[in-house]
C-alpha cells in the first residue's frame, strides 16, 4: 500500500495520544455551527470510536484553540484549495463537508468549494463523507416559472440551488456519501437578525412570509449530533439522503414559543414573499424565495425532514420550546437605534420606510 502523506498541521497542535487508535473524522467548518456541533459531539463522548480532525483557515483563532484544548487535532485547510483539503483528508475515515454561502453570497463559489471537497475526498480515499446539502429548488420551480423571480440569472434560491447541484459532484466521483438535508436554523432568530422586534405599535413581532404554512426548523447544535450518529451508523448510511428537523411550526406557533420564553406577547407579522424580497437587506431576495419555496412546497419540505426519524438518530433532539438559546432573547439588548425598525405587527405590507431587517449575521450561521 502506498504511503500516505501527513497532512499539513498548525504548529500548536498535535495528535492527542488518547486518539491515536481511533478513526479520524475530518470536519470542515469545525469552528462553525454544523461542524462545531459535530466536533463537540465527538469530543464530549469519551467512549467514541472517532477522533476529530478540525479543519480551519485560522488554527490560531480562539475557537480553534478551544477545540485543540478539548482534544481535537487542528489542521490548516482552505475550501478554495483542493490540495490543502486533500492533505487534510489524508488518513481520515470520514469527512464532514459543509459550505457557508453567506460569507460571499456567490453560488458559483459555493459550488466550486463543494466540488473541491468531493475531489479531495475521492483522492484521499475517505471511507464515508457527509455532505450538508439542500434542495435544488429549480427541480420544482424551473427558471421559466415566474411564481418567484429568477436570481443571478440562473437560480431561484441561490443558497439552496448551488448545494443541491453540488450533490452530483459527490455522486459522479463515486464518493461514498450521506446527503444531510438540514432545516432552517432556529439560531437565525438570534444571529441572522430574524428575531422578535418592537414595531411602531410597541408590540414585539416576528416577520416572515410563510402565511399559515409550517417551517421545518432545528437547533444548529443538533445538526452536528445527527451527523455524529450518521458516522456511527457506518456503511448502511452511505448513499442515503437524511432530512432532519426538530419541529414543524407555523409563524403563529413560532411567535407563541417566543412569547413563552420572553414572558410577553410576541405576534406573527405575516407579509407576502414579494414584500419580504423588497426589504432591501443583503440576501432579502434569496431569503424571500426560500420562504416562498418552503411555503409553496410545505408538505414535501416537512415530509423530507421527518422529526421522528431525526429523533431516532439524536434522542436528545431539542424542540423549539426546549431550545436553551430561545431564552437568550430575554437577556439580549434592544436592537440598535441605527438599525431600521421592524414591520408594524399586523400589517400585511411593510411600511415604505422599512427597508431592512437588522443585518446581524454571525458567520457561524446560515439562513437555511
Amino acid at each position: 500500500m502506498a504511503h500516505r502523506k501527513t497532512p499539513r498541521r498548525s504548529s500548536r497542535t498535535k495528535i492527542d495520544e488518547r486518539n491515536k487508535d481511533k478513526k479520524i473524522i475530518a470536519v470542515v467548518g469545525a469552528t462553525g455551527a454544523q461542524g462545531g456541533g459535530l466536533a463537540r459531539a465527538i469530543l464530549e463522548d469519551k467512549n467514541s470510536e472517532f477522533a476529530v480532525r478540525a479543519l480551519t483557515r485560522d488554527p490560531n483563532s480562539d475557537k480553534a484553540k478551544a477545540l485543540a484544548d478539548a482534544g481535537a487535532e487542528v489542521v490548516t485547510a482552505d475550501v478554495d484549495d483542493v490540495k490543502s483539503l486533500r492533505q487534510a483528508f489524508e488518513g481520515a475515515h470520514g469527512a464532514f463537508c459543509v459550505t457557508f454561502f453567506w460569507a460571499h453570497m456567490k453560488p458559483e463559489k459555493e459550488l466550486s468549494e463543494a466540488r473541491n471537497m468531493a475531489q479531495a475526498a475521492k483522492d484521499a480515499a475517505v471511507h464515508h463523507v457527509i455532505w450538508s446539502t439542500l434542495e435544488d429548488t429549480r427541480k420544482s420551480v424551473p427558471l421559466s416559472d415566474d411564481r418567484m423571480p429568477t436570481l443571478m440569472g440562473k437560480y431561484k434560491v441561490p443558497h439552496f440551488d448551488a448545494k443541491g447541484e453540488a450533490d452530483e459532484a459527490f455522486k459522479e466521483l463515486g464518493v461514498p456519501t450521506t446527503f444531510l438535508l438540514a432545516s432552517f436554523y432556529w439560531d437565525n432568530f438570534i444571529h441572522f437578525g430574524m428575531g422578535p422586534k418592537k414595531g411602531a405599535d410597541g408590540k414585539l413581532a416576528i416577520t416572515l412570509p410563510m402565511g399559515n404554512k409550517k417551517l421545518a426548523g432545528i437547533a444548529a447544535e443538533d445538526i452536528g449530533k445527527v451527523a455524529y450518529a450518521i458516522f456511527e451508523g457506518g456503511d448502511e448510511m452511505i448513499g442515503k439522503t437524511v432530512g432532519i428537523a426538530g419541529g414543524h411550526q407555523t409563524g403563529a406557533q413560532l411567535a407563541k414559543s417566543f412569547s413563552k420564553a420572553l414572558g410577553r406577547e410576541v405576534v406573527y407579522n405575516e407579509i407576502a414573499p414579494a414584500d419580504y424580497r423588497a426589504l432591501g437587506f443583503p440576501g432579502a431576495d434569496d431569503l424571500g424565495n426560500m420562504f416562498q419555496y418552503y411555503s409553496d412546497f410545505e408538505q414535501a419540505c416537512c415530509d423530507m425532514r421527518n422529526i421522528s426519524e431525526t429523533k431516532s438518530l439524536n434522542p436528545e433532539l431539542l424542540t423549539l420550546d426546549r431550545w436553551p438559546d430561545l431564552h437568550r432573547f430575554a437577556r439580549l439588548p434592544p436592537p440598535s437605534p441605527r438599525l431600521p425598525a421592524p414591520c408594524v405587527a399586523g400589517d400585511r405590507r411593510c411600511r415604505g420606510e422599512v427597508k431592512s431587517l437588522p443585518p446581524r449575521c454571525d458567520a457561524r450561521f446560515s439562513a437555511r
